[in-house]
Parts: C-alpha cells; sequence; structure tokens
C-alpha cells in the first residue's frame, strides 16, 4: 500500500509547526539566493561592455502540450498576426536591429526610470534585476499585449514567475537587454554584513548557538535589592529552532562520504538527485516546497559512480563516492556557488544535465517514446507525476518544453509505482509535429546523440492522492503522458481506491496513444475504466464522438456517497481552460482538482 506519511510529515511540517522553522527558513533563502547574484551585479557595474547575459531556454510558442501551472485552468493565449511566431521572432532578435533604443548602450536603470516606461510603444520591465525593452515583443508574446503590459514600467518577476518562471527571457530576450537595475548604496552595505556573517561554517556544520554573554543586558546583569519587589522583567524570547539542513563529511581509505541532516521525515524516493560531473559535485534535496543544495569542487579525484543512502524516518542522506587513489583527504573541496544553500523550488535556477538518446519506439504514426540514459555520475530519480524539460540549441536559441516521464509500457515491471522512473533511463512520450519547433529536431536526433534534461519539477504530490476512493482523468492528446504512471500507481498502491476512470479525447483512433495496452488493462482489472471521445472519427467508428461538454461529464463524474474523490487534467491549454471549467459545474472544489504540466 501506499504509504504517504513520510511525504506528508514533509510538507505539513513545513507549513505548520506553529511557524517554528519559518523565521530562520525565510532568511536564509533570501540571502542564500541575494549575495550571490548581487556580487555578480556589482562586478558587472565595473564592466558593462563585459556584461553576459546567460541562456538557458525557452518553449516552442505553438507548443500543444503547454498548460497552466496546477491547480489553474490555463493561460489564455492569442492568435498571433501571420509572420508572428516563435521562429519570426528568433529572425528578427537576430536581424541586428536595435531593438532596445539605445543603439547597443547598457544602462544602470533606477526605479523611478522604469517607471517613465509605461506604455504600449515604449514598454519595459524588470526580472530578476535586468531590464528589458519589450514593445517590439509585443506582436509576438502568445499571451497578448495585456498580459505584457501587467508588468510594464515595474517589477515584473512575480508576475512572470506566475505563468512560466521555466521560460528561458534572457535567451528570448537578450537582444532587448536595456541594463541592470541600480542597486543602492545601502543594500550593498547590508550584503557586505551577511556575508560575514554567513562564513561561519566548519566542515558544514552550522555554527553553535551565540554564548550566552550574547544576550540582551537586561538578562545578565542581577537584580538590585530595590528591584526585588517589583515584576520580574519577561524572560528572554524563545528562539526559532533551526530547521535549515546541514551537512557533514567523513573519509574512510577507499571512499569519501556526505551526510545531509535534512532535520524532517522523507519520502521513500525521489527527493535525492546527485550530479558527478568534471569533478565538481552538486547534490540537491527537494523538501516539500523548498531545495536544499550542495555544490563542491572535490579536492581529489573520484570514481564516476555515486550511491546515495536515505534514512527516511530520521531524514539523513549519506552521499558515498569511492576515492580514485587511496589516501587521506585534508579538505573536501572547494565550495562553488550556490553551495549550502536554502531555496523556494520556484526561486531555485533550473539545473540541466546532457542525457543521451539509446532507443526511440513508435507508438502511434506520429508519437515515439524516446528512451535517454543519464550520464555517469548522475543520480536522479522521477517522482510520479513531477515532469522534467528537455532543451536544445536550435537556429543558435536554446528552446525549451516540459515533458512528464512514463514507463517503458503502461504496465512497468516494477512492484513499487511510487519509487519513480529508473536510476540510469528516462522515458519521454513525445508526439512530433511537423510544424513544431523542438519536436521536428528531437526526431532527427540519432541514436547516441545527447540532450540537455532538467531536474524534477512541478507541484504534484501523493498526499493529494491520500484516502481517495475515485479518480477520475481527462486527457487529451499527449496530455495522456502524466496519466500513464498515476494510473498504475492509483492501481497497485492506492489501498482506499475502488474506481480509476480514464475519459480519452483524440482526433482519430489512430492517434489513441497506448491503445491496446488500455483496453488491457480495463479487461484484467475491473477499478479501472476508459472512455475514448474521437473530434473526427473514420464511418467504423462506434464508440463517442465530439468534444468535451458538460453532458459529457454528467455521467462520468460520479460522487457516490461517503466517496473522496480527485480529478485530474491535461491537455493544450484551450482543453484545459474549457474542462476545469465544466469541472468545477460539477461541483468540484479547488482541491479537489489537479491540472498537469507537460
Amino acid at each position: 500500500m501506499l504509504n504517504h506519511s513520510n511525504e506528508d510529515s514533509e510538507e505539513d511540517e513545513e507549513e505548520g509547526d506553529g511557524g517554528r522553522a519559518k523565521y530562520v527558513s525565510n532568511v536564509t533563502i533570501f540571502f542564500s539566493g541575494f549575495i550571490p547574484g548581487f556580487l555578480r551585479n556589482l562586478a558587472c557595474f565595473r564592466r558593462v561592455a563585459m556584461l553576459n547575459v546567460p541562456s538557458q531556454s525557452f518553449p516552442a510558442a505553438s507548443s500543444q502540450q503547454r498548460v497552466a501551472p496546477a491547480g489553474q485552468s490555463g493561460r489564455n493565449k492569442v492568435a498571433l498576426k501571420p509572420g508572428h511566431s516563435l521562429m519570426d521572432w528568433i529572425r528578427v532578435a537576430k536581424s541586428g536591429r536595435d531593438l532596445t533604443g539605445l543603439r547597443g548602450r547598457f544602462i544602470d536603470v533606477t526605479e523611478e526610470e522604469l517607471q517613465k516606461h509605461n506604455t504600449r510603444d515604449d514598454c519595459w520591465t524588470c526580472i530578476r534585476g535586468m531590464v528589458y525593452n519589450v514593445s517590439p515583443y509585443m506582436d509576438f508574446h502568445p499571451g497578448g499585449e495585456e498580459e505584457l503590459m501587467k508588468a510594464a514600467g515595474i517589477d515584473g518577476t512575480d508576475l512572470f514567475d506566475q505563468v512560466h518562471r521555466w521560460v528561458n527571457y534572457e535567451s528570448m530576450l537578450k537582444e532587448c537587454l536595456v541594463g541592470r537595475m541600480a542597486v543602492k548604496a545601502s543594500t550593498a552595505l547590508k550584503a557586505q554584513s551577511v556575508i560575514k556573517d554567513n562564513i561561519t561554517h566548519l566542515n558544514g556544520l552550522a555554527p553553535p548557538p551565540p554564548p550566552t554573554s550574547m544576550l540582551p543586558p537586561a538578562f545578565l546583569t542581577p537584580p538590585s535589592p530595590s528591584s526585588s519587589l517589583q515584576p520580574s522583567a519577561a524572560p528572554p524570547p524563545t528562539q526559532p529552532k533551526d530547521a535549515r539542513p546541514r551537512y557533514d563529511w567523513f573519509q574512510t581509505d577507499v571512499t569519501v562520504n556526505i551526510v545531509v541532516y535534512t532535520k524532517r521525515k522523507l519520502p521513500s524516493s525521489g527527493c535525492t538527485i546527485v550530479d558527478l560531473q568534471d569533478g565538481v559535485l552538486r547534490v540537491e534535496v527537494l523538501l516539500g516546497k523548498m531545495s536544499y543544495i550542495l555544490r563542491q569542487r572535490l579536492a581529489q579525484e573520484v570514481d564516476g559512480s555515486v550511491a546515495v543512502h536515505t534514512a527516511c524516518a530520521v531524514g539523513k542522506i549519506q552521499v558515498s563516492m569511492r576515492k580514485a587513489a587511496k589516501g587521506k583527504w585534508e579538505e573536501l573541496g572547494e565550495p562553488l556557488e550556490f553551495h549550502d544553500s536554502l531555496f523556494r523550488k520556484k526561486d531555485r535556477a533550473i539545473f540541466y544535465r546532457e542525457c543521451m538518446l539509446v532507443s526511440k519506439t513508435a507508438v502511434t504514426h506520429d508519437t515515439w517514446v524516446f528512451r535517454l540514459q543519464l550520464p555517469l555520475g548522475t543520480l536522479m530519480h522521477v517522482p510520479v507525476g513531477k515532469h522534467i524539460y528537455l532543451k536544445s540549441l536550435i537556429q543558435d536559441s536554446d528552446v525549451v518544453k516540459p515533458y512528464t516521464p512514463v514507463e517503458e509500457t503502461l504496465v512497468p515491471t516494477t512492484l513499487d509505482s511510487t519509487q519513480g522512473t529508473a536510476a540510469t533511463d528516462i522515458f519521454l512520450m513525445i508526439k512530433v509535429y511537423p510544424d513544431g519547433v523542438l519536436t521536428p529536431h528531437l526526431n532527427n536526433l540519432n541514436i547516441g546523440d545527447h540532450l540537455s534534461v532538467s531536474s524534477p519539477d512541478g507541484p504534484f504530490s501523493l498526499r493529494l492522492l491520500r484516502e481517495v476512493t475515485h479518480l477520475y482523468l481527462l486527457a487529451a492528446g499527449t496530455g495522456f503522458t502524466p496519466m500513464a504512471r498515476v494510473i498504475r500507481l492509483a492501481l497497485q498502491d492506492l489501498g482506499s481506491l475502488r474506481k480509476t476512470k480514464l475519459m480519452f479525447f483524440n482526433r482519430q483512433e489512430r492517434d489513441i496513444l497506448w491503445h491496446s495496452e488500455l483496453d488491457g488493462l480495463a479487461a484484467e482489472d475491473e477499478r479501472f475504466q476508459v472512455e475514448y471521445i474521437l473530434s473526427e472519427p473514420c464511418d467504423g467508428w462506434a464508440g463517442r464522438k465530439g468534444r468535451v461538454e458538460a453532458s459529457m461529464l454528467t455521467d462520468f463524474l460520479v460522487r457516490p456517497e461517503g466517496s473522496k474523490v480527485f480529478v485530474c487534467v491535461c491537455g493544450p491549454s484551450a482543453f484545459t481552460e474549457l474542462t476545469v471549467g465544466l469541472v468545477r459545474q460539477h461541483c468540484f472544489s479547488e482541491e479537489e482538482i489537479h491540472v498537469f504540466q507537460g
């Protein structure tokens, strides 16, 4: 049966617990992310001519897998004018036109200056300290002019993150870069003070609590005789318990080991990601809505393989590596940027590693399962319901798109569906769109070629399915991919489950993914039921026809007395928005609906 206790305790502890961890965590998160960025900005002020705009990724604007973040009904998209596609924008950006209006100059932008540029034809916005003139991009934005104008003349970081944090605005808007937001002197002084306070770790252990002598003088001075009849002073405020993870390391003659103490219970798998490449070790521990990162250049060489051992009940993680040569290390290595840092997941940079394409298997006439092999030195499980991002360089621009891994088959060989995909392989079911940007490129890859693959992302949690008795899945096209592993999870590991129903929308019968596998599963397990809806069926189709509408859901979304229901939705954004609205009309609450991305 599915054991929710570990994951529940992880997330419930984070959001509850009387706020004991929030103070320390929030302060640490802010300065962990702020200081490195501030120092980079300060250096760039002195050599603006050498400004380096990092390149990450941005999605194909025509992507039919792009959907809203979980719990939302989908992002509205507008019909773009002819000649205003993603590829058209790439051509404009490479044309040599002055898209900033500053003739190649980079400037420091004050808040007052930013506020002046707030019109359709003169629209500047700030994203993570960088200021862009987005006026030239207005007609190319899939979300329309209205959405961009919400960020006109202000810091648009929060608005951007709400819709598509993973989009690579640096690459997409690099020719629109005006400069950086000016940093005030008071901020610089505070930053220097925080830097001094933070350099107090030994072997990764947090500094000890302040000595008694550091308490306010009022609590150290003995009371005078004359004050004995007065009410005693209030006791010192209780210091919040430090819930921030910490680490240490130890060694033997043949191994070097890093131990992370998370100070909370952990899920059975999928919470630790390790990348060892070119002597640099990166460890990321996923802790509910938070992410703890270690990053060091190791002092000496190790073998390429890595092992991870997790003690879930006590929240302890051990990463072990074999030394290339026996002997004692004097130190673990050199800490790199973001080492020993705690971030909110939505604020951390997306990390990629290069994976090799090892096979491609046809599913339908235009859809394949791509099998990607993680590099030696990488250990990563993708939990059920999480997605990854694929990134590829196309016409000198990074293009990214989310995909949710599947198993190699609908019925995986593993006995525990909660374990995530294999530690060495990732399977992605991808439909190739002839007029797309990324998928034709993927289809042309040869076995042995490489792709950039991100770490897992997404808000889905197994605790959403706790005690669910009736699970309803609504998918369109490749929106089925997140459902595949959820189906197996539900049937194998949810002891409370009485019924899982899938309503699967496609254009034609030949478009149905894993058609025979779904039919076989329905015949094998009476708790599973699947219904296919085709919008363009052939004459011989005996099933239901049409598109999603309210009448279709009346008999599908049944709420038996005493049941606990849950609905998952995934598909193109228009389908998702309409479907979520119809589900709500059937009296399903926000807590009973999850929207998958990818």
